[in-house]
């Protein structure tokens, strides 16, 4: 039976927060094996003159723990 261990982390984009989310995934994949799926909590942005310049997504990673 497999162990799964889940990080939280928050990715940024200038674009939008499905880009947020992926860069958070691209980021853990560096270091981390086996992801196996995302739980993305909140989605926030940073605002400045009345236009949004930063999404952020806090997401929560889970990954398949190796042996």
């Amino acid at each position: 039976m497999p162990v799964v261990k889940i990080i939280e982390l928050i990715g940024s984009s200038p674009i939008g927060w499905s880009e947020a989310a992926q860069n958070a995934v691209t980021e853990a994949a560096k270091t981390i094996k086996n992801i196996k799926g995302i739980h993305v909590k909140r989605c926030t942005a940073k605002v400045e003159n009345n236009k949004i310049v930063e999404y952020n997504a806090n997401v929560k990673i889970s990954f398949i723990v190796e042996r």
